[in-house]
């Protein structure tokens, strides 16, 4: 099981690590003539340095040939005889072969100093915009007589009827609204001066506020008008058109003045609340567009970071709550809906890895550098923000410098090897 388990690490090291763009792998030149006069301390298995061997061979777990450990920490081939023998002297650094590198998966990238554009993944939950939801609320108390099919989640129209209320106090402000009218139509017809009709137009217009504030929508004011007759029964109908996000009504029920009735969204333009955890957060702007998606579907809607409001602190889940806004053409987004959002962030201009070149042990974090052809040295760097593959460097790192982008983690390993810790 050993031996399977190591030729499967070996396939998998050897094919890992390609890297688009200045991340390129360089094989190292090998010279002969290096590899005499040096004294060999002992052979160990390329695939696992802590098995040693007096003498050269077969490992016996992997099947592969052991690899000379001279006492210079120098392999097999050394990159440039004595001259990687001075580098590496007392700096923890390594000479690693093109043969050894191709075998562990060591590829060798430049460091650039470069802005760019990362894409921040967050999860979000849709929520109605807050501009766009109506409260169908009664301003005085009663009974309701009739009631429709409307109910939780049901698309309604503008004035669709909702339901049907009496109220014996209403039929005092409807008589007065009356009374307020003729007055204006009297004036208007006897010619009389402006101050009079503006006079007149005022008491008609409260008149008409009074009626609105007790549940009465402007059709029916202006039906009462029409036919000058007091209606016995008051229509709730819907303020906007959307979705009723709430109903608390039922036949014959009573009512008090100020309960609310139904709950009325328009979703034809959604919020997404989506939290950002860490210092990702001030990278976000706003008006940065993102792209919002169902988890399971191929249809995406575009967002905007809403320019509105700052991002606002969750004491609950200690991160910071982004509002987006988007378009929500079908009415596919629906309140408590979770979505997948990808924020598009801009970066400053910066030094940035990919991540597989860091090496993270918790209490330090290191990378190693190309001091000459094949010889490879830990240094400590202090790392900033990491988004998708890529890593921020703020000490350690300077641009034009050559890296391990891959393979680092065996690296390490044949390190610790060759300069153990004493």
């Amino acid at each position: 099981m050993t031996k399977i388990i190591c030729s499967m690490l070996a396939i998998g090291v050897l094919g890992a690590g390609s890297f688009a763009g200045p991340w390129q792998y360089e094989p190292e030149s090998v010279s002969a003539a290096t590899l005499h006069a040096r004294k060999v301390r002992y052979y160990v298995d390329p695939m696992h340095p802590a098995y040693k061997a007096d003498k050269p061979g077969i490992a016996p777990d992997c099947g592969m040939q052991l690899e000379p450990v001279y006492e210079d920490g120098g392999p097999q081939a050394a990159a440039e005889g004595s001259t990687a023998r001075d580098i590496t002297s007392g700096t923890g650094a390594v000479t690693i072969s093109a043969g050894q590198q191709q075998l562990i998966g060591v590829r060798v990238g430049t460091v650039e100093l470069a802005s760019g554009t990362e894409k921040l993944h967050l999860f979000g939950r849709v929520a109605p915009d807050e501009t766009r939801i109506y409260r169908v609320d009664i301003g005085i108390d009663g009974f309701i007589r009739d009631i429709s099919t409307v109910t939780t989640g049901s698309q309604v129209d503008k004035d669709q009827w909702l339901a049907t209320f009496s109220a014996s106090e209403a039929r005092s402000p409807i008589q007065a609204y009356l009374v307020a009218a003729d007055v204006l139509e009297r004036a208007r017809k006897a010619g009389d001066g402006p101050a009079q009709i503006e006079l007149a137009a005022a008491g008609l217009q409260q008149s008409t506020e009074r009626l609105l504030t007790l549940g009465m929508s402007r059709l029916q004011i202006d039906e009462i008008r029409r036919t000058r007759q007091v209606p016995p029964t008051i229509r709730i109908t819907a303020p906007a058109a959307g979705f009723a996000l709430a109903r608390h009504v039922s036949a014959g029920q009573k009512f008090e003045k100020g309960d609310e009735l139904y709950r009325i969204a328009d979703l034809s333009r959604v919020w997404i609340l989506a939290d950002v955890f860490g210092s990702d957060a001030e990278y976000i702007r706003p008006g940065a567009i993102a792209q919002v998606s169902l988890p399971g579907r191929t249809t995406s809607f575009r967002a905007t970071v809403s320019r509105a409001v700052l991002p606002q602190f969750d004491p609950v889940s200690q991160s910071v709550k982004v509002r987006l806004e988007a378009d929500n053409p079908g009415y596919l987004l629906r309140p408590e809906m979770f979505v997948d959002v990808d924020l598009a962030i801009t970066l400053p201009p910066t030094i940035a890895v990919p991540v597989d070149a860091v090496l993270d042990s918790g209490l330090k974090k290191t990378v190693f550098v190309e001091r000459a052809n094949g010889v490879f040295e830990p240094r400590e760097i202090e790392t900033g923000w990491r988004f998708g593959g890529r890593v921020e460097v703020v000490k350690g790192l300077a641009a034009g410098e050559r890296i391990v982008a891959s393979g680092t983690f065996l690296l390490d390993s044949e390190t610790r090897m060759r300069h153990p810790i004493h």
